[in-house]
């Protein structure tokens, strides 16, 4: 007893001596602060983004990180911080010609504003008290008001909390419920691959009938072109076809359930993709850790989960393949990772799929791996080994081989080409004639940010040109780069469509972070596979096949979902209106309906507090009216993501939709 009263004496003196408890600081550049950052580029710590000594004002500052706008870092410090303290401005190496501003936003107050900073500017001090503050976000923007992200960069030098004793700022849990809201297929046959496929005159033909339903199941083509054959136990037709015309095909599947019959629209001529590529890439699941067994893996991963059996059939590698130059074609060559590669892309094709591969023009590709150029007439040779002047990539060199790389793909199988490099027409037009030359359709994919201004060009010479800069797994790089792209939809259609890059679903890896869950909540997942399905965009999976988790495959298993995606009219949607806090956006379909993403954006990008998730959201009740898609009379309405038939509706239709969530209608008239 006496001991007790001893320690609550001690308790007593210490709180009314104004005893406070032991704080430590915690410099944003010691945390794994890319984990952090949701922005649109990734950061860099104890350094500017460009990686040189952070200066603002002519000021060296030898602490603090360096990024890019539009930057985002939310943290969660559930009170446990005491003060916030940095130094802030444009670095000086940033276009002088943007203004920047900074916030600091904790519970959803705005507690500092920088108001606007260029180019040269002293830094600005920030110093403030967090007491019970339980979420902070910091903001970098360009343009609050309308999203245009211009890109600059900008530094937080000195930035550090002070934190009650041995706590730290963590990551914002992303917990919400993960609905599956897929139906099971039934057991009974249906037919799910595209109405229309398109093929080169004498060239390779490959074409999976992709089917759901109780196996063994049986697979019929009526009406087949010349030169095509059907392997009726595997439902993949092969073969070549020489004569031009269109060809209409019914095809049949059958189980001891039941049939189902589809007609397929086969076109041979001069375009191929005639719906966008949906597959998987292998960059945000392996990056350079890719090799052969992870490909094969994955192939497998594709039948054995049967996402082959809804559409799914690229299988594509990225970068770091490429070994030096050599054999008949004087080609580049596969390096140590991936021997036999010939052997791996006919069992790829075995499988009913199909294999890409990457390249650049540049003599380094991004990776550091050779390019399609070089600065020596034959190339690749001991002066430019591989890994060679690692992660900096060009520029285009003397000697080009677009041509042999080409014939060298074609000769291995591929049929899918992403083509990586700060893009410009003449090289495009390069591959685009070399591949055309090749003996096999291939698909030609550029990468990355096409400046729209050429948007005519990429649509002549290209399958697919991305939009935009690299995707990361967050709301505001997903929003910049699918959400305001609707400037881009005149020029997509059957052969050429509009990028927005790789779906940031399941475990995901961005540049230096480690494989993780996709930070895209529950709901901005759907929004996500919703947008990019209405925007006509390629469906290329960035995640590791065999680790999918039930939530995610039941996503990716929509086939009325993806059915939107790979309508053969090939319109992408349009941005119908912006309204309260809610997108409509509108796809025609070739059957004469109507698909319609109804998208709470809640106003993102036009207040700093719309940047960060606060734990407090609602669901937000719209009510779509009908005469703002053009549309009059009884309408039959149906939930794409629940497969279910809503009934007829007049006027006007009401829905709640999440935070950051979407309802994804089918409207009939």
């Amino acid at each position: 007893m006496k001991q007790i009263i001893r320690l609550l004496t001690v308790f007593f003196y210490l709180v009314t001596a104004g005893c406070t408890p032991k704080t430590t600081d915690i410099w944003l550049d010691d945390l794994k602060i890319v984990s952090f950052s949701e922005g649109i580029r990734p950061v860099n710590a104890k350094g500017s983004y460009i990686k040189d000594t952070i200066r603002i004002g002519g000021v060296h500052y030898q602490r603090g990180i360096g990024s890019i706008t539009t930057a985002v870092f939310p943290f969660l410090l559930n009170g446990n911080a005491r003060r916030f303290t940095a130094e802030v401005g444009a670095d000086d190496k940033a276009n002088k010609d943007i203004p920047i501003k900074f916030f600091v936003v904790g519970d959803k107050k705005v507690l500092f504003e920088s108001g606007e900073m260029r180019v040269g500017d002293p830094a600005k001090k920030i110093d403030l008290n967090l007491k019970g503050i339980k979420r902070l976000g910091l903001l970098v923007t360009d343009d609050i008001g309308g999203l245009k992200n211009k890109m600059t960069y900008c530094d937080l030098a000195n930035a550090k909390f002070e934190m009650i004793g041995d706590s730290l700022p963590r990551l914002i849990p992303n917990s919400d419920d993960k609905q599956m809201l897929t139906p099971a297929p039934p057991q009974t046959p249906k037919i799910n691959s595209a109405r229309v496929f398109g093929a080169t005159p004498g060239n390779p033909f490959l074409y999976s009938i992709s089917t759901t339903g109780k196996r063994p199941m049986q697979f019929f083509a009526e009406n087949l072109p010349n030169g095509l054959n059907l392997d009726s136990k595997t439902g993949i037709i092969t073969g070549k076809v020489s004569k031009l015309g269109i060809y209409f095909t019914t095809l049949k599947a059958k189980n001891e359930l039941g049939e189902a019959t589809k007609i397929l629209k086969i076109s041979i001529g001069d375009t191929i993709a005639l719906t966008p590529p949906i597959g998987w890439n292998g960059w945000n699941s392996w990056a350079e850790k890719i090799d052969r067994e992870k490909v094969i893996s994955t192939a497998e991963a594709i039948v054995n989960k049967g996402l082959n059996n809804h559409g799914w059939s690229y299988i594509n590698i990225d970068d770091s393949w490429q070994g030096n130059r050599g054999g008949k074609l004087n080609a580049l060559q596969p390096n140590e990772k991936f021997p036999k590669i010939k052997e791996m892309v006919d069992y790829i094709h075995s499988l009913g799929l199909k294999a890409g591969i990457y390249s650049t023009p540049y003599v380094y590709s991004y990776a550091g791996y050779p390019g399609a150029s070089s600065d020596f007439e034959k190339g690749g040779d001991k002066h430019e080994p591989i890994k060679a002047n690692r992660r900096a990539s060009g520029p285009i060199g003397k000697y080009r081989f677009e041509t042999n790389d080409a014939l060298q793909m074609a000769e291995w199988g591929f049929d899918y080409l992403k083509y990586d490099w700060r893009i410009d027409v003449t090289s495009t037009e390069r591959m685009s004639a070399a591949l055309k030359k090749s003996g096999r359709d291939v698909v030609f994919s550029i990468s990355n940010n096409a400046p729209i201004e050429k948007a005519a060009d990429w649509a002549r010479l290209t399958n697919a040109w991305r939009t935009g800069p690299d995707i990361r797994d967050s709301w505001p790089s997903l929003y910049s780069l699918a959400f305001t792209i609707d400037k881009w939809a005149e020029f997509a259609g059957p052969g050429h469509w509009n990028d927005p890059d790789m779906m940031i679903v399941g475990n995901v890896s961005m540049g230096p972070t480690e494989l993780h869950p996709s930070r895209l909540t529950p709901d901005e997942q759907y929004s996500h596979v919703s947008i990019f399905s209405l925007l006509a965009a390629p469906l290329l999976i960035g995640c590791p096949i065999e680790q999918l988790d039930d939530f995610t495959l039941n996503l990716l298993t929509n086939d009325e979902v993806i059915e939107v995606n790979q309508d053969q009219l090939g319109k992408p949607a349009r941005l119908v209106a912006d309204e309260n806090g809610v997108q409509i956006w509108a796809k025609p379909m070739e059957d004469g309906s109507f698909a319609v993403g109804l998208f709470n954006t809640d106003d993102f990008g036009k207040t700093p507090q719309s940047y960060f998730r606060w734990g407090d959201e609602t669901p937000k009740k719209f009510t779509l009216d009908f005469s703002k898609l053009g549309l009059t009379g009884n309408l039959k309405l149906r939930d794409l993501w629940r497969q279910k038939d809503l009934g007829e509706f007049a006027g006007s239709y009401s829905a709640e939709i999440r935070h950051h969530g979407v309802v994804m209608l089918r409207i009939f008239q």
